[in-house]
């Protein structure tokens, strides 16, 4: 059988993607965010120069990723964060992957030494059959686009 190829030109879908922690694929998340990085400038202004302000590159800075899923029997995210609580700081480095309509990866971001600063169980509402969510919150050392 011959495999396709992708088109190039084609956007490729924000739906099929994995998180790893510590090299472990984590299954059932429903939503990542937080691949941001900006990088900071400063402004200032040269005596005699009215028509521009100089813009300096300063800090580059990384957003907190989210991480929701649906919850499970698995008490895993509450546990490393209640650890953090308690001043036991165990850090973590992982991936976020993004798979094409082949199912091959096409992109991986690598974050480094994340821990999470947040948690947050599910809204629960009688009225609603909406899936249970609980998301964390991760602060870390940065990321790379592989």
């Amino acid at each position: 059988m011959q495999r396709r190829r992708r088109d190039q030109t084609q956007p490729v879908s924000a739906y099929r993607f994995m998180v790893e922690l510590d090299g472990l694929l984590v299954a059932g998340f429903s939503e990542v965010s937080g691949l941001v990085v900006e990088t900071q400038v400063e402004e200032y202004r040269e005596g005699g120069l009215n028509q521009f302000t100089h813009r300096l590159p300063a800090q580059t800075v990384h957003v907190p990723l989210i991480l929701k899923r649906g919850m499970t029997k698995s008490n895993e995210l509450w546990n490393w964060y209640a650890a953090v609580t308690e001043g036991r700081i165990e850090r973590k480095s992982g991936s976020i992957i993004l798979f094409d309509e082949f199912d091959q990866e096409y992109r991986r971001w690598n974050f480094y030494d994340g821990y999470p600063v947040k948690w947050s169980g599910p809204e629960l509402q009688a009225m609603m059959s909406e899936v249970a969510v609980e998301y964390v919150e991760l602060v870390h050392n940065g990321f790379k686009m592989m």
